[in-house]
């Protein structure tokens, strides 16, 4: 299965969804905005209740995060930036760059500010927080820096740094953080409940599907387990499946040189029998994230094929379906 899926994905240069193709589960978890407000509290020491002066705005991956100025209280003007990843990324101070200066660009545009005259405008203090939740051994705190990218040359002196602060939110870490918000304890404990049905070997799905029965009956993120269950199930199959390729990516990628003599008749060969397989449970009305478990293949292979599939359907030409696929490659 394995050869399999390797040549399949080589064939065609096949890449994971695009994380925009929906919200991530953490972004779900924190969607309302009390929870995000709870959420703001436990960082911050505070105890504020108005959720509605919260103003969220999603950017990509990103949670912006910012809380209007109110008669009954004050807070310093702050431009918070939430992020949740499972695998470690150095990089996340360029994101993070690139993230702030869009903000700052609409911030400075929806406020009116004049950036070209003689008075100072002032501007929202910038906060950059990454949850981290990844298997990898992590700090309870670790700042990451974007000088740290730069190329080094003595004598410099910097004109730019953005810092961004990862917490690792796994369940033996920053235990006072979870206790102080019960919604990032519900998540953390969820993702581990998923990660301990796969160490004792349970596929994915399973894993998946038993790590919300567990939690539902022990009242962990029960009103989106049992409200959205099925929406939580298509994204986190869909971020396994993206941390799955991620971790495999420079493995294939140094294999591929020993694999040339792998001949294209029989990669071909399975794949339109792989398109063969897909389309007749598409005529039977089965949706993609049953045709994957079906087959047992990554979703973002068969979500490729469907797409293509539907220029053809209802008859589903396997030839037309596969080249259409290869032209695309």
């Amino acid at each position: 299965m394995k050869r399999k899926k390797w040549n399949i994905h080589r064939f065609l240069g096949i890449f994971y969804p695009n994380r925009k193709y929906k919200d991530r589960l953490f972004q779900r978890v924190f969607r309302e905005k009390e929870d995000l407000l709870d959420l703001y509290n436990a960082m911050n020491q505070t105890e504020y209740t108005d959720a509605s002066e919260l103003k969220i705005t999603t950017l990509e991956d990103a949670i912006y995060l910012s809380m209007k100025n109110d008669i009954s209280f004050v807070i310093s003007a702050t431009l918070n930036l939430y992020e949740q990843q499972s695998t470690f990324n150095p990089n996340m101070p360029v994101r993070g760059l690139m993230y702030f200066a869009r903000l700052y660009e609409a911030y400075i545009n929806e406020n009116k500010l004049d950036i070209y005259g003689r008075k100072l405008i002032k501007l929202p203090d910038p906060q950059y927080v990454i949850f981290y939740n990844g298997r990898e051994e992590q700090p309870d705190m670790l700042e990451l820096k974007l000088s740290d990218a730069f190329e080094g040359k003595e004598g410099i002196d910097y004109s730019l740094e953005c810092k961004a602060k990862l917490l690792n939110i796994n369940m033996e870490h920053n235990q006072r953080l979870l206790q102080k918000c019960k919604r990032l304890y519900d998540y953390s404990y969820f993702i581990a409940t998923v990660n301990a049905n796969l160490d004792q070997g349970i596929r994915l799905v399973e894993a998946i599907r038993k790590a919300m029965d567990i939690c539902i009956e022990q009242g962990i993120l029960e009103d989106i387990l049992l409200k959205s269950k099925s929406e939580v199930f298509h994204m986190l199959l869909t971020e396994y499946d993206e941390k799955k390729h991620l971790k495999n990516t420079y493995n294939e990628g140094y294999e591929s040189g020993q694999r040339e003599g792998y001949e294209h008749g029989q990669q071909s060969g399975e794949y339109k029998k792989l398109i063969s397989q897909t389309c007749k449970k598409l005529r039977k009305g089965y949706s993609v994230e049953e045709i994957a478990e079906f087959l047992e293949e990554d979703i973002s292979v068969i979500c490729k094929i469907v797409e293509a599939a539907k220029m053809y359907a209802p008859e589903y030409d396997i030839e037309k379906i596969f080249e259409q696929l290869w032209s695309d490659k």
